[in-house]
Parts: C-alpha cells; sequence; structure tokens
C-alpha cells in the first residue's frame, strides 16, 4: 500500500506543530477500568514483502491471527485488476487470466481471491483500501495517481462488493471457507499527499469520487460501511476542508486516519484533535480508526527520518506505551480499532524511506529469511495481555 513520497515530511512537522487541546481528557496509562479489548479492536496493515513470492502468506496471517491480531487493512489494487480498457487490450496470451467485469472492462480478480480466501481461513476480517487507477483512467498530472473519470472506480468497488461482500458470489463458491465477509470498504488513501492524488486542493475532487463510491457501495450492500479515505500530518485541517463541501458528512459512515507522531501521547493528541473536529461537524456518533500507527526503526539507516523514526529499541518501546493509551483512550476517542503500521518490512540499509523499516518482521530478499524484531516479541506481549490472555 505504501510507497512513501517524499512530501511525507509533513506528517512530522505537521505533528510535531499540534497544539495540545484534548489532553486533559487524555489517559496517561491504561488503567484497570479500560477493560479488556476485543480481538476487533486490533489490527494490522498488510504490504510489502508479505507479498513476496517467496514468503508463505497463508501462514504469516496464521502467525498475524495468533498474537491476537482480527483485522487486516489492504490494498485492493485496481489497476492490477483492470489493466486493460478493452479485450481488444488484452495480450493473447492473458485472456483466460481476465472474466467480463463490469461495463465490459476485463478483470482479473486472481490477487484479491487470494487475499480474502487467505483472510478468511484466518478468520481476519478485511478492511480493503481500494486504489491506484489503471493507466486507462489516470490523470495525467502529477505521478498519474488520480482517476480522471470517477464512474469506473465506482463500477470496479460495486463488483468488488458483489464478490466479496455479505451476499458476495465468492462465499457461494468457497462453502468451505469460514464466512468473513467484507463490509467496510475504505475509499483511497493520503489523497492530501501527491504521492497519492495528483489535484493539490484534494477536498473537491476527493469528495466527488467518494460520492460516486458510496453510491456503488451501498446499491450492491446498503449495511457496508464506507470509510473515509485516512490523511496525515495535521490531518485534522484536511477533514475540516471536506466536512465544508457540502453534503459530504453523509457519504461515510467511518473515519480513518494515520496517525504518524514522535511520541505515542501525540498519537492520542492528534486523534482527540480529529474527534473534536468531528463533533463540531455534528458527526459526533461516527466510529473513528486508526488505520496506520507505528514507528519505523530506520534511525541511521534511511536517508529520511521524518520526525518518526527511531531504533529497534525505540520502536518496541513506543510501541509497549502506544498499545495501552489506544486502549485506554479508545472511549473517549470514539476509536473502533487500529491498524498497527505494518507488519513486514524490508529494512534495506540506505533505503530513502523510514518506512521502510516499519514491520514488526524483517524480510530478507537476499536469502529469504524472516527474523523477529523486538517490537514483535512486545505487540504479542501486551495484545496478549489487554485481550485477557485470549
Amino acid at each position: 500500500m505504501r510507497g512513501r513520497h517524499l512530501l511525507t515530511i509533513i506528517v512530522a512537522l505537521g505533528v510535531l506543530a499540534a497544539p495540545a487541546a484534548g489532553q486533559r481528557r487524555m489517559s496517561g496509562s491504561a488503567p484497570a477500568s479500560a477493560g479488556r479489548i476485543s480481538p476487533g479492536f486490533v489490527g494490522m496493515d498488510a504490504d510489502g514483502p508479505i507479498f513476496a513470492p517467496t514468503v508463505n502468506f497463508d501462514a504469516q496471517l496464521g502467525r498475524m491471527a495468533s498474537l491476537g491480531v482480527g483485522r487486516m487493512r489492504v490494498a485492493f489494487d485496481w489497476n492490477k485488476a483492470q489493466p486493460y480498457r478493452a479485450w481488444k487490450d488484452v495480450p493473447v496470451a492473458q485472456r483466460a487470466d481476465f472474466v467480463q467485469g463490469p461495463g465490459g472492462v476485463p478483470t482479473d480478480f486472481a490477487a484479491t481471491d487470494q487475499i480474502v480466501e487467505q483472510a478468511a481461513h484466518h478468520h481476519l476480517a478485511l478492511l480493503p483500501v481500494v486504489i491506484y487507477p489503471p493507466s486507462w483512467d489516470a490523470s495525467p498530472r502529477g505521478r498519474h495517481v488520480q482517476p480522471v473519470h470517477d464512474a469506473p472506480y465506482g463500477a470496479y468497488l460495486k463488483a468488488l462488493v458483489h464478490r466479496y461482500g455479505r451476499s458476495g458470489m465468492f462465499w457461494s463458491a468457497h462453502r468451505s471457507l469460514p464466512r468473513v465477509p467484507i463490509t467496510m470498504w475504505q475509499i483511497w488513501n493520503e489523497p492530501d499527499l501527491p504521492y497519492f492524488w495528483s489535484s493539490s486542493h484534494f477536498a473537491r475532487s476527493y469528495v466527488a469520487l467518494l460520492r460516486v463510491a458510496h453510491r456503488a457501495i451501498k446499491q450492491a450492500d446498503p449495511k457496508a460501511q464506507v470509510v473515509l479515505a485516512s490523511l496525515t500530518g495535521d490531518s485534522w485541517r484536511g477533514l475540516g476542508t471536506i466536512y465544508a463541501i457540502h453534503g459530504a458528512r453523509n457519504l461515510f459512515d467511518v473515519v480513518g486516519e494515520n496517525t504518524y507522531a514522535p511520541t505515542p501521547k501525540r498519537v492520542i493528541s492528534l486523534l482527540h484533535h480529529v474527534r473534536l473536529v468531528m463533533s463540531h461537524n455534528h458527526d459526533a456518533g461516527k466510529p473513528l480508526i486508526d488505520t496506520e500507527v507505528g514507528w519505523p526503526a530506520a534511525k541511521g539507516k534511511a536517508t529520511l527520518g521524518l520526525g518518526v523514526a527511531t531504533n529497534e529499541a525505540g520502536q518496541a518501546s513506543k510501541l509497549a506505551q502506544m498499545l495501552p493509551l489506544l486502549a485506554a483512550n479508545r472511549r473517549s476517542l470514539g476509536l473502533a480499532g487500529f491498524y498497527y503500521y505494518t507488519w513486514m518490512s524490508t529494512d534495506q540499509a540506505g533505503s530513502a524511506s523510514p518506512f521502510n523499516f516499519s514491520g514488526l518482521l524483517t524480510y530478507s530478499a537476499h536469502n529469504h529469511h524472516i527474523s523477529e524484531k523486538p517490537a514483535f516479541a512486545t505487540f504479542s506481549r501486551i495484545v496478549h495481555s489487554l485481550e485477557g490472555g485470549r
């Protein structure tokens, strides 16, 4: 999902400049009164080397679930599913990989079928982030990451809901699997950054896409939840620009936020800012999800630090503070859950982005070895404790 752009530096700068409003409601630790959390509260982002051909994806999901993770957030790549606009464009050797999709667009469901099947094996609920336009609908501006026309995205979304949702044909074709239909769909990721969106003033064009997406999802499954794209940095300001657009509040059911900050307490402060903006816009009843939170063990290894890089000991230490804080503050925040970023990373020294060092596990492309960082044991121990030894 994430090939972090250099402009993600605004994450560090925005959060460092964040005022401290709402901190009086913030707990400094997890008191016994916080109660146990359910497995549905604990999520994990999955991207990068977990999808490498040499990694046993099914085994990694089993390992993830054994730690107490109940949910997984993953990209559903529109570009890979529909790389060709028409059948005449599909190379003859590839035609067997495609089926007739919405609007006659050739569609390859193989990648998403595998993700859904393996997640269901381990009773992991999925939050797909449907993202990345195919070249035939990509904006010529910037990095070509924004759709030119929103209707094809809506059609693809509707096809996904019909396939994997509550009444999805995938489940009737896989009756031996545990039935774990997808009930939440996230519409894009970080449109406030040029890495994921071409328009510099993103709100109006993003809300136009959101309107199409909302209609498509609700037509296919009226009970499905639409999750707003996660924003970055001083994300409450970006959220405010979305609310300022007439009717936008009615186009999503859940607010998602990516909260990278120097300290765990700043993460909670950032979430409180988001909740205050939601309340100010008469949206206090909607749940909030922290869709990406964590600290990359990139200090001295990545060329950029972005204000969040630490070493492996610091990653484990911050994680040990963060998990109880999220649990303790979940009620005051209206926090439905969080997703740790990320399960596995390459950790190759010299990488520009510190987020390539974010994993609880390290995958070596050289010898295909997977090793645990100290944060892995920390995550396992604290989640086990917060879930009551489940």
